[in-house]
């Protein structure tokens, strides 16, 4: 990589900002809602208190509690604002942290620090994932010495739970299911596997990362959502996103447990610092103020009104979409999602071709594995680009029909091709080498 010094001088502010505009100019124009995926569109109407709550606490530092006292009550107020909507109690507590990975992160750490007081037995500990688990939890495992064990997912796409329960071992210390799968936009079978992990003394996490606020307002729409949250007996800890279907800024997450007794695993403290005591609820420091502000103010804005609201516009687009791709000839939805996320597939078509020919109409679809499918994630937004994404998605499926595989971008050849790999340890080293090449200044 060259080598690039500050400048020797600073540049105007107009003159930092124009540059900044114009870096952005090959981004993917989010904002018009052509992508099905990363953004969570509200609208501009919730984006402004937002923005507007994010701006007040821009610099301020969640570290300290005494120093910023309302952030410490916004903060405890959004966790028990978002354990109420998890089925929770008075019992409930949480965290507030960065992302859904920092929140599968400290769920892992806590459960493994809480196994080793009530499991000893499990000297090597273990957890269970089924394939559709996101990869964070592969991801905090590795980084906390734990073993994954993953198990299948049925052909229905949800977690097989007999399978989760004769992969447990004395060293299984924790299982996890999903509401909602990303891959495909499935509950897995929570109350299944909250009878598995009562039965033997196991931490089960719910991770609701993706459909911790939208599944709740769906089934008070009367849509049929299995039972997910902290109603379910068994249910130790659960992960909610706030900056996807909560439609606050990023980033805004939740780790949330049954009582604190399990949540004390999760903080560290230090007391031999010079500096002073120094403890920690979550795995970073220091602590943007602006995203817990930005969610506080986006909850607080809408209320479950709003949120109903948007819930059912995302859901009647979703089922408009659903409908429209089981209609166009040679695609199909996998499975039945039980809400706004679903898969694209064909058994004749290459998706992947189809998801180039959609980027050139401009709309931005991410392709997906283990079956080939295109992932499409619903925003309320969407109701207004619903009819022009279906005509589109028909024109290019009949466009890339018996296509030639040197046909399909680089991104799709390649995507493929690790697709494939029969050793996953080398698309592993495929996809870091990648990374590595990536992240170089031009």
């Amino acid at each position: 990589m060259r080598k690039l010094n500050l400048p020797p001088k600073g540049n105007s502010r107009d003159e930092v900002l124009s540059r900044l505009e114009s870096m952005k100019n090959d981004d993917t124009d989010w904002a018009n809602g052509r992508m099905f995926s990363l953004i969570y569109n509200a609208g501009e109407e919730v984006r402004e208190i937002a923005r507007q709550a994010f701006n007040l606490y821009f610099m301020e530092n969640g570290l300290s509690p005494f120093a910023f006292p309302s952030l410490k009550k916004l903060e405890v107020e959004v966790i028990a604002m978002t354990a109420a909507l998890l089925g929770g109690d008075a019992e409930t507590v949480g965290s507030f942290t960065c992302g859904g990975t920092e929140s599968i992160f400290m769920a892992v750490k806590t459960a493994r620090d809480w196994a080793r007081l009530a499991r000893p037995e499990a000297k090597a500990p273990e957890m269970i994932k089924p394939v559709t688990a996101h990869p964070a939890w592969n991801k905090s495992a590795h980084y906390l010495g734990l073993k994954v064990i993953t198990t299948p997912a049925g052909n229905d796409f949800r977690a097989d739970a007999q399978a989760m329960a004769e992969a447990i071992s004395e060293n299984t210390i924790m299982i996890i299911g999903s509401a909602m799968t990303y891959p495909h936009g499935m509950v897995d079978p929570i109350e299944q596997m909250g009878e598995i992990a009562a039965a033997k003394n196991i931490w089960l996490h719910v991770d609701s990362c993706l459909g911790g606020f939208i599944l709740p307002f769906v089934k008070k729409l009367g849509y049929n959502v299995p039972a997910f949250d902290f109603s379910v007996p068994g249910v130790t800890s659960m992960s909610a996103d706030l900056h996807k279907y909560g439609f606050a800024a990023k980033g805004a997450s939740t780790v949330l447990y049954c009582n604190a007794d399990y949540r004390q695993h999760q903080y560290y403290a230090y007391a031999d610092f010079p500096g002073g005591v120094y403890g920690t609820s979550t795995l970073t420091g220091a602590r943007p103020g602006a995203p817990i502000a930005a969610a506080w103010a986006v909850m607080n804005y809408l209320g479950e009104e709003g949120y109903l609201k948007l819930a059912r516009t995302a859901m009647e687009t979703t089922k408009k979409l659903i409908d429209g791709v089981n209609a166009i000839p040679k695609l199909r939805v996998l499975g039945e999602p039980h809400a706004t996320v679903f898969a694209i597939a064909s058994d004749d078509i290459n998706v992947y071709a189809l998801s180039d020919a959609l980027k050139t109409r401009g709309w931005v679809i991410e392709k997906q594995q283990m079956p080939a499918c295109l992932h499409v994630t619903v925003s309320p937004f969407h109701a207004n680009l619903a009819d022009a994404f279906l005509d589109d998605l028909e024109k290019c499926a009949k466009q890339v029909e018996g296509i030639d595989p040197s046909e399909l971008s680089e991104e799709a050849v390649m995507y493929g091709m690790m697709a494939s790999m029969p050793d996953r340890s080398a698309a592993c080293d495929f996809a870091v080498q990648y990374l590595n090449q990536l992240y170089q200044l031009e």
